[in-house]
């Protein structure tokens, strides 16, 4: 049970171009800018929708993500049905992003239910489907097929 109804607001995520990670969010999952500052130096910008922010982009960093290092693993963002990340997919394609199927299960990776890509920046991304298709066991291992890079 998680303690006085606690959810995850939004995700901030350091960048190093604002203007190229507000494209590739937007585009890839539809949503829009509710909030901007290009202040004084220090840029930034709120995406979300019906002016509720869900992820917030700093343009603070030098360099990309570096995954051998503390800090986050991966953004997961969790679609309705396996129709709905056929059109995630088809729009991170057409960004040029590398779809990456780790469920361990060959075949397209929207049909598997899941798949992963990274942004601009190589933060490490998922997309998964609430309603999984009936699929054949993921291959065995000693850990979660997405838990390593």
């Amino acid at each position: 049970m998680i303690d006085q109804g606690i959810t995850i607001g939004h995700t901030g995520l350091n960048v190093t171009d604002l203007d190229r990670s507000i494209d590739f969010y937007r585009d890839a999952l539809g949503v829009e800018i509710v909030g901007r500052s290009d202040a004084d130096g220090r840029r930034y910008a709120f995406l979300g929708s019906g002016g509720l922010p869900m992820i917030t982009l700093w343009q603070q960093s030098a360099a990309p993500f570096a995954a051998d290092r503390a800090g986050l693993h991966h953004l997961a963002f969790q679609v309705a049905d396996v129709a709905a990340l056929a059109v995630i997919e088809a729009r991170l394609r057409a960004l040029g992003a590398a779809i990456r199927d780790d469920s361990g299960v060959t075949g397209e990776p929207a049909a598997a239910g899941q798949f992963f890509c990274f942004d601009p920046d190589g933060i490490r991304l998922e997309f998964h489907a609430i309603e999984r298709p009936s699929r054949p066991a993921p291959a065995t291992g000693d850990g979660p097929a997405c838990g390593f890079f």
